[in-house]
């Protein structure tokens, strides 16, 4: 067993503390990779306080994982040590549904692992997350990290970016559509970005008058706020394309009515309540409501070989890993721009 360091939550009303616990031996086909940082998701405060539910302790949560390659199984062709290498938001799947089949292991049938609270497919224990020094990965279930791009930078990729990524990519956005991305948070910075450079016109939609220079300079032409209702009632019907990265509890109902003919609602922001949505809104102008899940693996790899071609990351503070449950305040007050990457140097001294 390999003994690890970390920070965990030990129940849903304490704060995140240091931990030490084994991970397992490098197996055949696995991977194990020194974390040299990890981006820090709004879903890991979310399951580390059991908002959703389901959650097991001790939980060491991180799911935006990049570092290098110490060592490989036997089995191993993908990797070689000292590469540089990433763990997003699942550890393994099925493997032999028709998703998995499909490089779609996100829409496992029988449910994809996650890389922290979930139970391991071999009945193990507990999956173990990237608040932590090393993790030992299947190399399926891990990509390849470009040199061209700072690293602590790419960490929110593995789960920001391609959330973001894929819904934007299944939708066709493409130059000359209009797009619009609700909320400018983790999330919707990437959105905007990655919208901009598919040659989009992109409009910022928040709750927050003063995120109007940001969304400017991340390259949105226009910005709304959502509590303007006149300015609102000007986009109905004016959209292709609305990326929804709202994380707190809020009617559909006013987005869609800005979606033009044929217009999609992608929701990627996961609220504690379910979200109400007027029928009229939906069958005016034939809109949809479709839900995005991450990305597969080898759709995992495509994002983040296409953000090393065009020297895209995400915006970043790095912090130490004692500091954590401060960010996570300041996460829940919208104090940060746009994401926390932990630097694992500090759990190691």
């Amino acid at each position: 067993m390999l003994p690890t360091k970390s920070f965990a939550a030990l129940s849903a009303t304490t704060p995140l503390e240091a931990y030490s616990f084994n991970r397992r031996n490098v197996g055949p086909k696995d991977v194990q990779i020194e974390i040299l940082y990890c981006g820090v998701c709004h879903s890991d405060l979310h399951q580390a306080k059991n908002e959703w539910g389901g959650s097991m302790y001790p939980m060491v949560p991180g799911h935006e994982i990049v570092g290098k390659v110490l060592s490989v199984g036997s089995d191993v062709t993908k990797f070689k040590v000292g590469d540089l290498a990433g763990v997003g938001v699942m550890v393994d799947s099925c493997r032999h549904c028709a998703s998995c089949q499909q490089d779609l292991e996100n829409y496992c049938e029988e449910g994809m692992t996650g890389t922290y609270n979930s139970q391991e497919r071999d009945g193990s224990g507990i999956t173990m997350g990237g608040y932590s020094t090393q993790i030992v990965v299947d190399e399926h279930y891990t990509v390849h990290i470009s040199e061209k791009l700072p690293l602590a930078a790419v960490a929110p990729l593995l789960c920001a970016g391609i959330t973001t990524y894929s819904p934007l990519v299944y939708a066709g956005v493409k130059k000359g559509m209009k797009v619009a991305i609700v909320g400018l948070g983790g999330l919707g910075h990437m959105g905007v970005k990655f919208a901009v450079s598919f040659g989009a016109e992109v409009t910022v939609i928040s709750t927050s008058p003063h995120k109007e220079e940001d969304a400017k300079k991340l390259g949105a032409t226009h910005f709304l706020v959502s509590t303007d209702a006149e300015a609102m009632k000007k986009y109905h019907n004016y959209f292709d394309v609305i990326l929804d990265a709202i994380s707190a509890n809020h009617d559909y109902t006013q987005y869609l009515q800005l979606l033009a003919l044929n217009g999609k609602l992608m929701v990627v922001g996961l609220p504690t309540e379910a979200p109400k949505v007027q029928p009229f809104s939906l069958v005016s102008n034939r809109r949809s409501v479709i839900g995005s899940c991450i990305g597969g693996m080898k759709e995992t790899q495509e994002m983040l070989d296409y953000c090393a071609a065009h020297g895209i990351v995400s915006d970043i503070e790095i912090i130490p890993m004692q500091n954590i449950n401060e960010a996570y305040s300041r996460m829940l007050n919208g104090e940060v721009k746009y994401r926390f990457v932990i630097d694992l140097a500090s759990l190691k001294d």
